[in-house]
Parts: C-alpha cells; sequence; structure tokens
C-alpha cells in the first residue's frame, strides 16, 4: 500500500518497526505538502525545521521503547488553535502578524501524544463560513474538483486530508465546520460532546458552540487522535471534568441490535435526490451489519439555522470585540486618535463576513432588540435540545445526510448569505444541543463525495466511532483518493 494511504495503525506499525523514521515520514508528508498544495491552497503557514526536530525527538522515544500509537505520526492544526512561536492567523489579515505566546492545549495534548506539528490549515476568517471562501489568505480548492469549494470553515484540514497532505488534522466545529467539509472532501470528521475538548487556546467565535475534533481518514484513525485530544482542562471553564472515555477498544464491537434513528425532516426537500439514494445505500449498508431503523421526528429542528444566526453572531460581536487595534494583531497605520484606531483597525483587519456576523450580533444584543431575538433564540435552542433527549430515549444514533447537496462551485453563493448559510442546514442542531456528531464518506454523485452524518448522545462518542468504523468495515469510500493526488 502506498504510503500516504496508510491507516495510523499501519504508520505507527512501520514507525515501531523502524521500517521508517518519524522525520523520513515528516519529510515525506512535507515534500507533498510542497508538490500539491500550491494547487489547493489548504495550508497557510508550514512548521518545516521545527517538525523534523519534533520528529527526531519522536524517533529518540521509539528507540527507548517509550512510544505510544500516536508517536511520530505527523498532522496539521487549523489556524484558530494557538501555537507558540509560530503565526496563528485565524484566516485573517487581523491576525496575519500574531505569534502566539503559548500552545492551546489540544495542541499541546497531541504533542505530549508525540505527534508531529507538520504546519497551519486554511480555514474561513474566524472560522465564518460555510465554504472556506472568506480567507484573507485566498480560498481553498476541494481537490476531487478544483472549481468547487471544501467546505467550511474547517475546509484546509479537509481538503489536506482527502488529497493524503497529512494523516490527521484538527478542526473546529461551530455549526457544522468539521462536518460539512468532511462531507465534501469524502473523509472523516468528528465533533465531540460540547466540553470534551479544551477551548483554552482556541481563539473563539461563539463560546456557546465552539468545539474542537478530529479530521482524518477513517473513524479508526480519528478516535486514536480524538482520544488524545480529549479531557478536563482547568483552564477553560466550559471543559467536562469527567474522565476520559477509551475510544478505540469498543470500535471492533458488533452493532447489531442498536437502533439508528432517520429524523423525517432531514430527509425532506431540501435534499438532493442523488445525495438522499447515497445516504439509503449506507443506511442499508449499516442495516445489514444488525442494526435496526426507526423514523423518529425533530419537530423543532427547523428553526435551528435561524436560532444559530442569532446566538452566533451575538457570541462573535462580543468575542470580536478585543481585535481593537491596541494590544495585538493589526493596527491602522498614524491613527489621528483613539477612534479613529478602532474604526480603521477594524475596518481593514476584518473580512465581509465578519463584519456581516458583527453587525448582526451587535444588533441583536442592542437595548429593546434583546428579549425579541437573542432571549427568543436561546428559547427556541432549548426546544431543540429537548428533541434530541426525547429522540435519544428511542433510539442509539440519528442518521441523516451530512449536508444537503455536494460540494458547490467556487463563486456560486458568496453573493447569497442566506443560500451559503442554508448548506448547514442538517448539522447547526447538532451544535445548539451540544451533541456529538460526525460525516463518514457514504459514495459520490458526479464524481463528488457524499457524507452520511451520525449523531450521538451525550459523551456517547466511542458508540458513534463503532457505528462509523463498522459501516467503513462494509466499505472503501474511506479509502478512495482523488485523481491526481495518487503519485508518491
Amino acid at each position: 500500500m502506498t504510503m500516504y494511504n496508510k491507516s495510523l495503525k499501519q504508520l505507527s506499525t512501520s514507525l515501531q518497526n523502524k521500517d521508517i523514521s518519524s522525520v523520513e515520514l515528516s519529510q515525506y508528508f512535507l515534500e507533498r505538502i510542497k508538490q500539491y498544495d500550491g494547487e489547493l491552497n489548504s495550508v497557510i503557514t508550514l512548521n518545516e525545521e521545527a517538525a523534523l526536530q519534533a520528529a527526531a525527538q519522536a524517533d529518540k522515544a521509539i528507540q527507548a521503547g517509550d512510544a505510544g500509537p500516536l508517536t511520530g505520526i505527523p498532522l496539521l492544526h487549523k489556524d484558530i488553535f494557538c501555537t507558540e512561536g509560530l503565526r496563528t492567523s485565524c484566516g485573517s489579515k487581523m491576525l496575519d502578524n500574531f505569534i502566539a505566546p503559548y500552545n492551546a492545549t489540544a495542541v499541546d495534548k497531541l504533542s505530549q501524544a508525540g505527534t508531529i506539528m507538520l504546519g497551519k490549515t486554511n480555514m474561513d476568517e474566524f472560522a465564518m463560513g460555510s465554504s472556506n471562501e472568506t480567507s484573507f489568505y485566498g480560498a481553498v480548492k476541494n481537490p476531487w474538483g478544483l472549481q468547487t469549494v471544501p467546505g467550511g470553515s474547517s475546509g484546509g484540514s479537509a481538503a489536506a486530508i482527502a488529497a493524503r497532505l497529512a494523516p490527521l488534522a484538527s478542526g473546529t466545529d461551530t455549526g457544522g465546520s468539521i462536518r460539512q467539509p468532511a462531507a465534501f472532501c469524502g473523509i472523516t470528521g468528528i465533533k465531540p460532546t460540547y466540553g470534551s475538548v479544551s477551548r483554552y487556546g482556541m481563539i473563539a467565535f461563539a463560546s456557546s458552540l465552539d468545539q474542537a475534533g478530529a479530521m482524518a481518514k477513517s473513524a479508526e484513525d480519528a478516535a486514536y487522535m480524538l482520544q488524545a485530544m480529549s479531557g478536563f482542562d482547568e483552564k477553560d471553564s466550559t471543559s467536562v471534568n469527567r474522565p476520559v472515555a477509551d475510544l478505540v477498544s469498543g470500535l471492533a464491537d458488533s452493532i447489531k441490535g442498536l437502533t439508528i434513528g432517520l429524523p423525517k425532516e432531514f430527509f425532506s426537500a431540501e435534499l438532493d435526490d442523488a445525495v438522499r439514494s447515497k445516504v439509503d445505500e449506507a443506511i442499508d449498508a449499516i442495516k445489514s451489519a444488525g442494526a435496526q431503523v426507526k423514523e423518529i421526528s425533530l419537530p423543532n429542528i427547523n428553526l435551528s439555522v435561524p436560532a444559530y444566526y442569532v446566538v452566533a453572531p451575538a457570541e462573535c460581536s462580543a468575542n470580536l470585540s478585543r481585535f481593537d487595534g491596541v494590544r495585538f494583531g493589526h493596527r491602522c497605520d498614524s491613527p489621528k486618535d483613539l477612534e479613529d484606531l478602532y474604526t480603521r483597525s477594524r475596518g481593514e483587519g476584518f473580512g465581509e463576513e465578519v463584519k456581516r456576523r458583527i453587525m448582526m450580533g451587535a444588533y441583536v444584543l442592542s437595548t429593546g432588540y434583546y428579549d425579541a431575538y437573542y432571549k427568543k433564540a436561546q428559547q427556541v435552542r432549548r426546544l431543540i435540545q429537548q428533541d434530541f433527549v426525547n429522540a435519544f430515549k428511542e433510539v442509539d444514533i440519528i442518521a441523516s445526510a451530512t449536508a444537503p447537496s455536494t460540494a458547490f462551485t467556487v463563486g456560486d453563493r458568496t453573493d447569497d448569505p442566506v443560500s451559503m448559510y442554508l448548506s448547514d442546514i442538517f448539522t447547526i442542531g447538532v451544535n445548539l444541543a451540544g451533541l456529538p456528531g460526525m460525516s463518514v464518506p457514504c459514495g459520490f454523485v458526479n464524481e463528488m463525495p457524499v457524507g452520511l452524518q451520525l449523531i450521538g448522545n451525550y459523551y456517547d462518542e466511542s458508540r458513534l466511532l463503532n457505528v462509523a468504523h463498522q459501516y467503513q468495515q462494509l466499505t472503501d469510500w474511506h479509502t478512495r483518493v482523488p485523481t491526481g493526488f495518487e503519485q508518491e
């Protein structure tokens, strides 16, 4: 098997058996990035020198017999995670010159597990977007069709995994930003239960929705990565203090007798017929492994997009107020006074989509509108959450399409924000409820990948990954590599 398509377990075995060193493996993927990323634009900053130094340390740990499953494995981090000594831009001109003085907890945990950071991936500016077209560094292209978007906001990570530029990549998911690009790019992505992975050092967009997660070729690879990232962090007030579940040992368990819920609202007119047929085939495959299927209803789920686009901009307007040209980030030239400094620094530093959401957020939080919009959206959010709680009394897992269509053409929806927002219609409710969700590849329509979304109950990531892994034992969609990226 070609090196780039080996599973994490196979790469780890090759490293332990000294068939390849971590330095050689890291150099191999760095060369793939240099060879292929010119047309994809998935990586903002390479970390070549430090990566090779870290790989040399990993080789010493392997030599000493002091290695875990992730020791020496290269990865990429979404450029929303602070990385000490390396630029953390958040895809924005505002932070183009920002070198973080510390690591995000998720970065530290993966580093302690022995991974090698090759660089930072491109993303929608401040994670605001569904297509990876709002980045200051330009749009990312989907390796399955360079004229199409990779999804967003973690589109750089998704495109890099699809093109096999790294075995693993981190992502963040505020309303579908791991799952939707995973679907568009034909990879596996998982967003865990809110609070499972520390948000410390992850630059905030909407604090009650943002969650870090793992992006990889397969559910098995994602399980190893997510296990290493997870755990309580006293530096994050939203971090949940509970033991980290074993996400790997149950992957091979039978799924016989599990009940899969199919929400009728997700198999509606919004869903492309060809995408639906691929999702139906995936559900049939899961049934063939012994699971049963039941139709369920999430009666308030159609309110998730309007509720999200009140809550998320409100929180973003508060979180982004710190970017004012005073302490860090972009500062305008020769300000006349303090107001001019604020106005021009923010005006020059933020892109159009970020400005749009700040303005929306400031409006819904303003006097006289708070109760009418923000408070009402939070009440609707509670109804959506209760719908999921009720559904999980009847079923073990909920399944649907991840996105209503395959990846759309670059530039297709940039002038129509509402149609762009609706590409997350099946994913947003999961964030509003704080549930774990993932996307796995389940086929192709017109040579573009389709994603199957699996939603679990709180802290039930191990069962989600188990169902996804069992499905991937029956199919090979996750092993497919886009045409033009297969050369060693």
